[in-house]
This record gives structure tokens, sequence and C-alpha cells, in this order.
């Protein structure tokens, strides 16, 4: 039994200070992150560098920033899809978008945007309201790997399916394959959809505002964060918006228990959609 609760405890130790490591020597902040999430991907990542501590994986990737890369892709593990839960994109359609047409030029924010399945989601709307000539979107994230696939806007024939699905679910008013041209098992998606995209490097634990936004979407990001960040998220969303700004979440995922519960009301609560009060 104490030998056990020893391990444990080592591994605890040896977890924060990989954690402090990489804060220190690269300037990924996951000090702050769900310890839970962290010490998962950290045990799933012991395994695939073939390191039987989590001492050698930190002696590892501090002297080896090719492995720090490689680690980063386990630590920020991007799972998404175009049109993910059709309702909240249904709900943007009908609830957001005629009150955004009330701006001459809109600026939105999708933070922590992975691969870019969700730019392209965005863009694929707003382009069938009207609305993509007059909006600039900010694509933010922390892994580069996941920026430089999302500028590609290259997604594996195998997926296209079940975004077809999503797409029509969530009101889409075209053919889903008008947006696409298909070769060698991929979808290669129409550059101009992206041609008002700025994708950039921001980390919500580090980094501050940088634009005056009408819209911000960072779904399915906050659930890896501890109450301390989540509140710096917050406090990050609410300086952004504009009065009477949109902020969208992940179906798990609300403003109600944080330190700006009182600076969002919702719009429409089921599928995360507020606003700034």
């Amino acid at each position: 039994m104490e030998r056990n609760f020893s391990v444990e405890r080592n591994s605890e130790i040896e977890l924060r200070l990989l954690i402090e490591a990489i804060y220190l020597k690269y300037s990924y902040d996951f000090r702050d992150y769900s310890g839970a999430s962290i010490k998962r991907r950290v045990n799933h990542a012991l395994s695939q560098f073939e390191c039987s501590t989590i001492s050698a994986l930190q002696e590892k990737v501090l002297h080896d920033p090719a492995a720090f890369m490689q680690l980063l892709q386990l630590l920020t593990i991007p799972v998404s899809e175009m049109f993910r839960d059709p309702s909240h994109f249904l709900a943007i359609r009908k609830e957001v978008v005629p009150l955004l047409r009330t701006y001459p030029s809109i600026k939105i924010w999708i933070a922590g945007c992975s691969t870019g399945e969700e730019v392209y989601s965005m863009a694929i709307l707003l382009r069938e309201e009207g609305l993509l000539d007059r909006t600039i979107i900010y694509a933010t994230d922390i892994n580069p790997r996941s920026l430089e696939k999302a500028k590609q806007g290259i997604f594996s024939m195998e997926n296209v399916r079940a975004y077809t699905a999503n797409y029509q679910q969530a009101g889409g008013q075209c053919s889903f394959a008008d947006y696409y041209t298909a070769a060698y098992g991929f979808a290669i998606f129409d550059k101009t959809l992206r041609e008002n995209v700025t994708f950039a490097d921001h980390s919500l634990a580090t980094d501050s505002v940088f634009s005056e936004t009408q819209l911000i979407s960072c779904r399915n990001v906050l659930i890896y964060f501890n109450k301390k960040l989540q509140d710096r998220a917050f406090g990050l969303f609410h300086e952004s918006l504009c009065h009477r700004g949109f902020l969208v979440l992940g179906s798990k995922e609300t403003p109600d228990f944080s330190a700006f519960g009182d600076q969002f009301e919702p719009l429409v609560k089921q599928e995360r959609i507020y606003r700034k009060t």
C-alpha cells in the first residue's frame, strides 16, 4: 500500500516537473490544464516514446525539439469534424446570423481551431448567408502542425460522408460537394473559403487579446482547462467581444460558474450560444 502511494506520488511530482520544464524551455503553458486530462495524455505518450518514466520523457523532450513537437501532438490531440453538432450550426444560422447582418463588417475569432474543420464550416455557412465577403475570421491554435493542416484545407474523403450529413442537418443550402474537389482519396476545399481567414499561433493560457470581435467560437477547448485557466479564457473573450457580441461554446461548456458568469447571457442555451451583457 505504502509502495503504491510512493509510486503514485513520484509520478505526480514527475508530471509537474515535465509541465514546468515544457513551459520554461518551449513557452507552452499546460500548468493550468485539467490534471486528469494531462496525466492521461502523458501516460499515453510514455508508450509512444517507449519511456518507462515521465522523467525519461522529460529528458528526451528537453534535449530534442523534434521530440517535443511529437509530444505536443499528443498533448493537444485534435478531435474535430465539419459541422460538428449540426443543431448548433443551425441555431447560429437562424438566431445569430440575422443579428450579424446588422454589422457593416464582422470579425470572428475561432479559438482552438485545431485542424480547421470548424473554420471551413463557419466559412461555408457565412458564404451561404451572404456574409463571408465582409467577414474576417481569426483561426488560432497552439499547435503549429494543426494550423498548417488547417491552412491547406485538405481532408480525408473517408470523413466527407459524415461531414455531408452534418452539413445537411445544419441547414446547408447547396450540395456539399460544391465546396471541394476530390482527388487521390482527399477532399481539397475551395481556397476562396479561406481568403478572409488569418491563421495564427495563440495560447489562451499566455497570450492576450488581439482584436475586437463580434463572435467568438471556442468549442470543446475549455473542458481541458482547470477553473483558473477557464476564468482567464472567459476574461479574454469578454475583453475581445464588442457590446452584445456572441460567444459560442461546446456542448459541455458554460460561463455560468466562472468569474464572468454574470457577463454573458444565454441566447440559445441548449446550443451554448451566449451574448455579452
